[in-house]
């Protein structure tokens, strides 16, 4: 039986070194966020059902989706929100489950919670960091400035929302042999459940 493991955490946490570790595993890494996309694309049951929840202004005039209008609809409030999580998350699942296939995977996922996704997997794990390494690691990875990386940190969640949802907790301060470690040390017990 194939597993499937969902991964999160906040921006700058180092879920990178987790999904490079899976893939040594065997595991196939899915970027949720580029499965969320296909979902939606032209001609997609995903698009259908969105134009049917926010109307026919959330397209392009080609008939594409365009994301600046959907966005503006769908985080104007809260319950725009989940009707947009509601309406496209079935099509996102069905296809994590056509590009699983009968391999281990793992769902790369920053909105693994919030977006109901981690229904479709059987334990999640969730990276943390010290705020100080995350905001370097942000200006780093991302170009920004100490202000704006500061902004994008504050508008993702508290890692008390992850220690309260996810079944396995990292901790990523820089020791890549730790995360390693520990990441392999709930694979196998994963595995081992789940056999």
């Amino acid at each position: 039986m194939s597993v499937i493991i969902g991964l999160t955490g906040p921006t700058g946490a180092g879920k990178s070194t987790v999904s490079v570790t899976a893939e040594r595993f065997g595991f196939k890494v899915i970027d949720c966020d580029k499965t969320a996309r296909k979902a939606a694309e032209k001609g997609t049951e995903g698009l259908a059902a969105l134009v049917n929840a926010f109307g026919k202004g959330i397209l392009m005039t080609d008939g594409s989706l365009n994301r600046k209008a959907l966005a503006a609809a769908a985080f104007k409030d809260k319950a725009s929100t989940e009707l947009l999580n509601k309406t496209l998350l079935p099509y996102i699942v069905k296809l994590i489950f056509r590009e699983a296939g009968n391999e281990n995977s793992l769902l790369d996922a920053p909105t693994l919670f919030e977006s109901g996704i981690d229904k479709a997997c059987l334990k999640t794990v969730a990276v943390l960091a010290d705020k100080k390494i995350r905001k370097t690691r942000i200006i780093e990875r991302d170009g920004l400035s100490e202000k704006e990386a500061l902004l994008r940190m504050n508008a993702g969640k508290s890692d008390d929302f992850y220690k309260n949802r996810a079944d396995y907790i990292i901790y990523n301060n820089g020791d890549e042999n730790a995360v390693i470690k520990r990441f392999s040390d709930i694979l196998k017990e994963i595995t081992e459940e789940s056999l």
